[in-house]
């Protein structure tokens, strides 16, 4: 087996447990390989030179760790303007946010060269490179115009917009033509194939090439829907846990009268957290029977507190939410639970079992890993059930769960009640098949499947 580079934006130490579903996903190919893992340190030096950095070495049993700093100018122009400004609001169909303005589109690339440059000199020639995400698209292009020639596979982590949302881009077509110094490229949804295959058409002339390839600049480019899964056996594990169980267990204890719902999330725009909101009083007016039963526990973690989006969210949420309380309830009853701050993640499986219904209702989310943690956490005895928003990539999979449009309250909130009164037989249908299916396709199958699709895809290195 060839030896694995990972590159992301941020990595971890993959040998801990709350280093994230990265690093658990990688740490088997990384280990087995004596594989490097590559990226930004998080450190930033204030004074430091734009394109310049300094690199660290870590060895973490089998895995080398190799970071770089950032200088505050590039942090602020790729990471801050043009990653997080522009790629993640547009690429979340948000154009109204994208600050086009902002002119971080050079510190973008200028960090890219930095990392092609400080990787190039770390690589093998016959090492397999995956890179990760949208910080980093135009990477190996920039690996290739030094002369790399190892194959190369990049995954995108959150969702790809239609073609004419994505031309809304300044130099769009430089960014996605980048794509195509890559060998493969995988998506989350076969909805996300599509758009980036009509774009490439449209826009590039690319022409299709087989079952999943694209031909153009002389190059070919395979794009495949890998959907991320989780580690179904190490959450449920998690889940008896001494956390996760005291977590049940008080939930049940407090709330022995009521029907919980929950929702967890980063605080961002793109979660729809307004609108579940609105549907929860939806509910409690169109169907009051709820009043005095139900209650919605809401976990919006803090996220990128000092952009202005973001602080508007959350005074829009605390003001829903005060307004909430206030109109419908009682002084033994306190409707909705709105809880701005982070949940330690092995506490959360208690949380999900003891929740009636979780509400998934995303305005657009690459995967939402959610989803397939409340199906893991469930008792397959008497299970609770999935409200998922269509536009999230897991609706693909999870078919069983109750799928719904977030912008329209008054149907999701007819189908809370719905999950609210569905009989238990139908409860035990849906969780089987719901449970089967992340099982099947979880993030072990993610890990193999993307890599042994990059292993077998012939180079012009192959064929010489």
């Amino acid at each position: 087996m060839p030896r694995l580079v990972v590159v992301s934006n941020r990595l971890a130490d993959p040998r801990k447990t709350a280093a994230g579903g990265l690093a658990v996903a990688l740490r088997q190919a990384l280990e087995a390989s004596g594989g490097l893992w590559f990226g930004w340190s998080g450190r930033i030096t204030e004074n430091g030179t734009p394109g310049e950095g300094e690199v660290t070495r870590q060895q973490a049993g089998a895995v080398q760790l190799v970071t770089v700093d950032l200088s505050r100018e590039d942090h602020n122009s790729y990471y801050e303007r043009y990653s997080n400004g522009v790629l993640w609001p547009v690429f979340h169909y948000r154009l109204d946010l994208a600050d086009f303005d902002a002119n971080g589109i050079a510190g973008y690339r200028r960090v890219n060269q930095m990392f092609a440059h400080k990787l190039k000199a770390l690589l093998r020639p016959d090492d397999l490179i995956w890179v990760h995400d949208y910080h980093l698209i135009p990477l190996a292009a920039e690996l290739r115009a030094m002369g790399c020639t190892q194959r190369m596979g990049f995954f995108l982590h959150i969702p790809l917009p239609p073609p004419l949302m994505l031309a809304a881009l300044p130099e769009h077509d430089w960014l996605v033509r980048s794509l195509f110094a890559y060998d493969l490229v995988g998506l989350q949804s076969e909805t996300d194939v599509t758009h980036l295959t009509r774009y490439a058409a449209a826009e590039l002339g690319a022409e299709a090439a087989g079952a999943h390839g694209w031909r153009a600049f002389g190059k070919t480019l395979q794009v495949r829907a890998f959907p991320i899964g989780i580690d179904v056996d190490e959450f449920q594990a998690l889940a008896k846990g001494r956390d996760a169980q005291d977590m049940y267990e008080q939930l049940r204890r407090d709330y022995a009268r009521r029907r919980l719902l929950v929702g967890v999330e980063r605080l961002d725009y793109s979660k729809g957290l307004p609108q579940r909101l609105k549907t929860f009083r939806t509910l409690l007016q169109n169907y009051p029977e709820n009043q005095g039963s139900a209650t919605l526990i809401q976990i919006a973690s803090p996220s990128r507190e000092s952009v202005d989006a973001y602080a508007a969210l959350r005074t829009e949420l605390e003001s829903l939410s005060g307004a909430i309380n206030s109109e419908y309830g009682e002084l033994d009853w306190m409707p909705l639970r709105y809880i701005h701050r982070n949940v330690a993640r092995k506490r959360l499986p208690g949380m999900y079992r003891a929740a009636a219904v979780a509400l998934v209702t995303p305005l657009r989310d690459g995967m939402n890993l959610v989803a397939k943690e409340y199906v893991a956490s469930q008792d397959p005895q008497d299970p609770g059930v999935l409200v998922l928003s269509r536009f999230a990539g897991a609706a693909e999979q999870m078919a069983e769960a109750l799928l719904v449009n977030p912008y329209d309250t008054a149907r999701t909130a007819e189908a809370i009640q719905r999950a609210l009164q569905m009989p238990l037989a139908e409860r035990q249908q849906r969780h089987q098949a719901l449970l089967a299916r992340i099982r099947t396709h979880d993030v072990h199958w993610w890990r193999e499947s993307f890599l042994n699709a990059l292993q077998q895809i012939q180079t012009s290195e192959d064929k010489a």
